[in-house]
């Protein structure tokens, strides 16, 4: 009897403890008890980082940059160009060329943010669950975000280009055309992309030497939609490729060169014949002669006549009268779809700094991507709030390594 008793007390307390271990579900944080806290800030930003790398496009075709030192936004930093050296033709005797390390600022401008309300029903998912219920929706507009930010800035440092405004790129020729100005203008011949807009992404994709893949062994291209390399561009699509809208200035008639520039000028002097008083716009396009130029700043037209802040600047002493064309005098802007080398452009990122006040941070480095999730407590209105965050740069550092093919 006594022992039948001991046993069912000792089965009982056993019973009783692994029922109690199952219902622990509460972890301790600075002496606050919180409920079902499966989820870590730690766990969820090492998950973010990784599917957003899935998602972005255009950062993985440019330069980045990257340390591991904290930085807020505002903060401006020096990061080193890639070097660019000349391939000679060896005859007998090779040509030393310098390791020139130059250097170009960038201002840390941007945060792409996603704040989100969460209860203990989120936190109480798996990663997994979490990561396709939350995670996903907030890396994928990070992801745009960050594409948008890039492929909205760097296109207006361009100034060459080719195809015409208000015409959406649709041959093989287009392909051919950004390579033939990138080869010009000496861009390496590896590492070179293009993106493009849905509308010429779209009549790429129907092309016939694209769509009878299948004479080549593949219908991988027919069947996935996809453009591929063509011209030693490896092609994309982005719904994030820009409409620049010119200055209306571009519209004037008999646009020509007011006064004769000196060699290395920043500015030019550009005069109408039909009472121009519109506006030049940063990314504004122009050519004189042979030369490309591209609008740096806004410029405002006084009784017929303009000045222009150009880059690159000016090459030679242009003539008085000589013609100054506007790709977009008649669309009145154009469709920025970009062909560049790795190097034209750059993605600077530094981490996030936690927070004050010891709000649960984490912030998770790795290839040169830095994300910080961060999870707290909003006293206004009584949320849970996670916020995943990013700072980051965008900078032209060789406006010569690409081109704009206008669409």
């Amino acid at each position: 009897m006594k022992k039948n008793f001991l046993f069912t007390m000792i089965f009982g307390l056993v019973i009783t403890g692994i029922m109690l271990l199952l219902a622990e579900v509460e972890s301790t944080k600075d002496g606050v008890i919180m409920a079902n806290t499966f989820l870590t800030t730690q766990i969820i930003a090492r998950e973010a980082l990784l599917r957003l790398r899935n998602f972005l496009v255009t950062r993985a075709l440019i330069h980045t940059d990257y340390s591991n030192s904290f930085a807020k936004q505002g903060d401006t930093i020096r990061i080193k160009k890639p070097p660019t050296y000349i391939a000679d033709e060896f005859d007998g005797t090779i040509n030393l060329q310098d390791i020139t390390e130059s250097h170009v600022l960038v201002t840390l401008d941007k945060i792409a943010d996603v704040s989100v309300n969460w209860t203990s029903k989120e936190r109480a998912l798996n990663i997994d669950q979490f990561g396709d219920q939350v995670l996903n929706p907030a890396v994928e507009a990070i992801a745009q975000k960050i594409d948008y930010d890039i492929l909205s800035t760097v296109y207006k440092d361009v100034p060459y280009f080719v195809g015409t405004a208000g015409t959406t790129p649709d041959a093989l020729e287009d392909f051919a055309n950004a390579r033939k100005l990138l080869n010009k203008l000496k861009a390496p011949q590896s590492l070179r992309s293009a993106i493009w807009d849905p509308d010429a992404d779209a009549k790429f994709s129907i092309l016939d030497a694209i769509v009878n893949a299948e004479k080549s062994g593949s219908t991988q291209a027919l069947r996935d939609g996809a453009i591929g390399k063509i011209q030693g561009l490896n092609n994309y699509m982005s719904q994030n490729i820009v409409t620049h809208t010119a200055g209306t200035f571009t519209a004037a008639a008999g646009t020509k060169v007011k006064t004769q520039p000196t060699v290395g000028a920043s500015s030019i002097a550009i005069k109408s014949s039909d009472g121009g008083t519109g506006t030049i716009l940063a990314g504004d396009l122009l050519k004189i002669g042979n030369y490309y130029y591209v609008a740096t700043a806004d410029a405002d037209a006084v009784a017929n006549d303009v000045t222009v802040s150009v880059y690159p600047l000016i090459q030679t002493a242009h003539a008085v009268d000589t013609d100054v064309t506007f790709p977009d005098k008649t669309a009145g802007g154009h469709v920025a779809n970009l062909a560049f080398h790795k190097n034209a452009f750059a993605f600077v990122q530094r981490p996030l700094e936690p927070p004050m006040g010891g709000a649960e941070s984490y912030t998770v480095n790795f290839e040169g991507l830095s994300i910080r999730v961060t999870a707290g407590y909003d006293m206004s209105t009584k949320k849970e709030i996670v916020s995943l965050d990013l700072l980051y740069g965008i900078k032209t550092i060789f406006p010569e390594l690409g081109v704009r093919v206008l669409g």
